[in-house]
C-alpha cells in the first residue's frame, strides 16, 4: 500500500516524502509543479536513496486523480496541493477558489469511489483570522479574512460533513504556523517559483544582496521591541508531525484536528538578529506603516497535538536560521 502525496515537490511536501521514505512508506507523488520544481524530486530521491513515482498532474481535472488511483494501490492521501499566496488570493479570488475547492473536492471523492477513507489535509492556522483569543487554540472561532484561508476552512468543512455521512473516514486536520527552515542537507528547502509573501525568503534575499533589504511593517505594536510575534517552527519537525498525524488516523477512525508550532512566538527582530548571529552575515531592513490586518501576535497552543500524537516541535530558531541560509546557499 502507498500514500499519495500531493503537491509533494512544494516546501513543506518535499520534507514530508523525505520523512516518510525514511520511516519506510512508499509513496506516489503528485503536483503540478505551479509552484515548484521538478528537480525538487531528485533531490529527495538522492537524500533518501530511495525511488518512488511521480506525476505532473493538475488535480483540478478528476481523470488525473481517477488515474493516480487506478494505477496505484493507494491506502491514504496527504494533502497539500494548494495556491497558498495571501495577496494572490485577495487580488484573484476565484482562482483560488476554483483550484484549492475543486483539486480538494475531485481528491476526496475519488478517494470515496475507491473505498479509500484516509486523508492528511494540509489547512492553516490563518483559518483563525482575527480570533482575539491568544494563544490559538483548535477550538477556537474560524475567522479567516482572506479567500485563501477561506479555501482552507472550507475544505475543513467539507472533510468534517464527509465524516458525518460515512464514520469509516480517518481525517487529519493539521493547522500549521509559520514554517521556516530548510534539510539539514541543504538539498530541499524554500524556493517558490512566485514571489513569497513569506518573511524567510526576503531576509535570504537581503543577505545575498539580491535586495537592498526587507521591510519591517510596523515597529510600534505591544510587543517587547514593537515588532510582530509570530510561532516559526522548523519545517522539518514539521514534517515529522504528518507522521504523528499518519499514525494517529490508522488507530481510530474520526477527524482530528491539531496545530503544529512550537507553543511560543518570536518577533520579526528576533527572526533577523538571530539569522545574522548563528550565519554571520548582514540583513539590512526599513520600518514602513503597519499593513491593514496584521495581528501583533499570533502563536499556537499545540498541547493538543503533545497529548494526542506525542509530537512536538524539537528545532530552535537559531537551526532554523541556519538551515535556511545552508539551503539558499548551495542554490544560489
Amino acid at each position: 500500500m502507498a500514500i499519495l502525496v500531493n503537491g509533494g515537490a512544494g516546501y513543506i511536501g518535499s520534507h514530508t516524502c523525505v520523512q516518510l521514505l525514511n520511516a519506510g512508506y512508499d509513496i506516489v507523488v503528485a503536483d503540478n509543479l505551479v509552484n515548484s520544481d521538478e528537480r525538487v524530486i531528485g533531490q529527495i530521491k538522492k537524500i533518501t536513496g530511495k525511488e518512488f513515482p511521480f506525476y505532473s498532474y493538475d488535480l483540478k481535472d478528476d481523470s488525473n486523480v481517477k488515474k493516480l488511483f487506478t494505477s496505484h494501490n493507494i491506502d491514504t492521501a496527504i494533502h497539500f496541493a494548494a495556491l497558498k499566496s495571501v495577496a494572490e488570493s485577495v487580488a484573484d479570488p476565484l482562482i483560488y477558489y476554483e483550484n484549492n475547492l475543486v483539486s480538494s473536492m475531485n481528491l476526496i471523492k475519488t478517494m470515496s469511489n475507491y473505498n479509500v477513507r484516509s486523508i492528511v489535509f494540509s489547512s492553516s492556522a490563518c483559518v483563525y483570522g482575527d480570533s482575539e483569543q491568544l494563544p490559538f487554540s483548535e477550538d477556537c472561532l474560524l475567522r479567516p479574512v482572506h479567500p485563501y484561508g477561506i479555501t482552507k476552512m472550507i475544505t475543513e468543512k467539507i472533510l468534517q460533513d464527509v465524516y458525518n455521512a460515512d464514520p469509516r473516514w480517518r481525517i487529519a486536520i493539521l493547522r500549521y504556523f509559520n514554517p521556516i527552515g530548510a534539510h539539514e542537507s541543504g538539498l530541499i528547502g524554500e524556493n517558490p517559483r512566485k514571489a513569497s509573501a513569506n518573511l524567510m525568503p526576503h531576509i535570504i534575499n537581503a543577505a545575498l544582496g539580491k535586495t537592498d533589504g526587507i521591510v519591517i511593517y510596523g515597529d510600534d505594536y505591544n510587543t517587547k521591541d514593537g515588532t510582530g510575534i509570530r510561532d516559526y517552527l522548523h519545517v522539518e519537525d514539521l514534517a515529522v508531525g504528518h507522521i504523528a498525524a499518519l499514525k494517529k488516523i490508522k488507530e481510530t477512525p474520526g477527524v482530528y484536528m491539531y496545530n503544529l508550532g512550537t507553543g511560543s512566538g518570536h518577533s520579526v527582530m528576533d527572526l533577523i538578529q538571530t539569522f545574522e548571529k548563528v550565519n554571520n552575515v548582514k540583513v539590512p531592513y526599513r520600518i514602513q506603516a503597519r499593513r491593514d490586518g496584521d495581528a501583533a501576535a499570533s502563536y499556537a497552543d499545540v498541547s493538543k497535538a503533545e497529548k494526542e500524537l506525542g509530537w512536538a516541535a524539537k528545532k530552535t530558531l537559531e537551526e532554523m536560521c541556519r538551515d535556511a541560509w545552508n539551503y539558499a546557499k548551495n542554490k544560489k
